[in-house]
């Protein structure tokens, strides 16, 4: 069973810990570029909730979340960010190729789609070692543009594999909506005609992300047949792009560097939707019991 105050300890905790990097990221503190991830909190906790002792989870550039919900101290990711060799990848990795092996964060890619093979690859391998192991990628849905995606999907399938797919999709790729680059990609179709088990998630409840991903990782253990989880996510921080093609302004979405509208003072909450999973938590919990578990986990960062 999952409980609610621990997956808003947990959501929290995470919130505030990348809040604090942010205010060293507006300062110039850091020599390397970082991909934060206000608004992909729920899915990474989920994520960790759900993986056993002997899974692995495989990510992309933008891996802050994972890292700092899998090492859940702060300290050795921001030793790493300063590059500093008691950093957790000994001050070598810097941000968008941080792992963290010994807590099953086995990979993680600055080049766009990278991981996804290399995932089917820890697949395999598992299965030829008759492993259970459960196999983690994380894409987006600029990364499912990619040729990788559709051929790790195939493969996985074809082999097999107990892999699981996740699809963080917030729409936009850089600066660009995926309106103004492609076509719409049926991602539920395109499991089907692979055979790959598709779920879509939505909404930020991370109690109900849990629960459903708990389930369907059950599925992928038990029945050797991989899955795509497509969730939909917002990137907080936006900024306003000014130019002579838009002079008024034309809203980005935030993609790396410093969130200069997020704050660390304050509510934990960036948003008041439900883009905003500490928001959700709110509306769940109240008010008061979010600033209580606030002050309680920014005693407990570091």
């Amino acid at each position: 069973m999952v409980e609610l105050s621990d997956v808003a300890r947990r959501l929290i905790k995470l919130r505030l810990q990348m809040m604090v990097v942010n205010e060293k990221y507006k300062a110039a503190e850091y020599k390397i570029p970082i991909h934060l991830a206000f608004g992909h909190e729920a899915i990474a906790v989920a994520i960790d909730l759900s993986m056993t002792a002997e899974d692995q989870l495989i990510c992309s550039h933008r891996n802050i979340h994972y890292n700092l919900v899998r090492e859940s101290n702060l300290g050795p990711v921001m030793d790493e960010y300063f590059l500093r060799e008691n950093g957790l990848g000994r001050g070598c990795l810097g941000s968008m190729n941080l792992a963290n092996p010994t807590k099953k964060l086995v990979y993680s890619s600055s080049i766009l789609g990278n991981n996804l093979p290399v995932a089917t690859g820890l697949a395999l391998a598992n299965d030829l070692r008759e492993s259970s192991a459960v196999t983690f990628a994380i894409s987006g849905d600029g990364a499912m543009e990619e040729g990788a995606f559709y051929e790790s999907l195939v493969f996985l399938s074809s082999q097999n594999l107990r892999g699981v797919v996740v699809i963080e999709n917030n729409d936009w790729s850089l600066g660009t909506r995926v309106k103004e680059r492609r076509r719409p990609i049926d991602v539920k179709l395109l499991s089907r005609s692979v055979g790959v088990d598709y779920m879509r998630l939505s909404g930020n409840d991370c109690v109900t992300y849990t629960t459903t991903l708990r389930d369907v990782v059950a599925g992928v253990r038990q029945r050797c047949r991989p899955a795509i989880i497509e969730v939909d996510v917002s990137t907080l921080g936006e900024w306003i792009l000014k130019n002579d093609e838009h002079p008024t302004g034309k809203v980005i979405n935030y993609h790396a560097g410093p969130a200069p509208t997020v704050v660390l003072t304050g509510s934990p909450v960036i948003a008041n939707t439900i883009a905003d999973p500490v928001y959700v938590l709110e509306k769940q919990l109240g008010c008061n019991a979010i600033e209580e578990i606030a002050s309680e986990m920014a005693k407990k960062l570091g």
